[in-house]
């Protein structure tokens, strides 16, 4: 690989880096701002999900440029520190989200309406399997192990969007209020378990997501 050819993959990584920030700002603030309109949980949890994932792609981003310097594959401090306040964040949002939908189901409170939690889920896994996959172009170009691994645990977006998809659908079609809350739930499961694979990632520790999934 020619060095004109190095800068520019590294070029389109951090392009991706950027994008995944921005794209997931957006998302979180137009999330929030639908799902406390439309009192829907689901849709609410995932905007704040959206915002957590702000911080980990920055440490995304932040690794890019440590690569491009010096081919360093080893997380460094800065990133470490990303990845644990990631975790510590997730972990409080997976608790809020449990909490606040015991109380919804006990109120039997029903959201308004879940439409908008169908095109925001929909626009999400378009956009996020299309991320995933330039990502895996690149990483495998580079043959880095920490670029196809953001590839991998990336993933974990398209599968919260999967839920929030499914309980907001199932929600318009039979108007069970308790399917919102149970969307919630499933969020504040994957929150969880995204909470934990940053904190092992924060060790060194590759994220399980990522095993035998960087394929495409």
């Amino acid at each position: 690989m020619s060095a004109l050819e190095q800068r520019n993959l590294y070029a389109r990584a951090n392009f991706l880096a950027v994008f995944t920030i921005v794209y997931n700002f957006i998302e979180g603030v137009v999330s929030l701002w639908l799902g406390a309109a439309d009192e829907t949980l689901a849709l609410f949890g995932f905007g704040l999900d959206s915002f957590i994932e702000v911080v980990s792609a920055v440490g995304v981003w932040h690794m890019v440029k440590r690569i491009r310097a010096n081919n360093g594959e080893t997380r460094d401090e800065f990133e470490q520190r990303a990845l644990r306040i990631t975790g510590v964040s997730f972990y409080v949002l997976a608790s809020g989200l449990l909490l606040s939908a015991v109380v919804n189901i006990g109120r039997q409170h029903k959201p308004q309406t879940t439409m908008w939690g169908i095109v925001v889920s929909a626009v999400s896994i378009s956009f996020m399997w299309a991320l995933i996959h330039h990502k895996v172009k690149v990483g495998r170009a580079l043959n880095s192990a920490a670029i196809l691994a953001d590839a991998a645990c990336s993933r974990a977006c398209v599968y919260l969007s999967l839920v929030l998809l499914v309980a907001s659908l199932g929600y318009e079609l039979t108007g069970i209020g308790s399917l919102d809350a149970a969307g919630a739930m499933l969020i504040a499961w994957l929150s969880w378990r995204e909470g934990s694979e940053a904190f092992r990632k924060a060790k060194g520790i590759a994220c399980c997501c990522c095993a035998g999934e960087c394929g495409e």
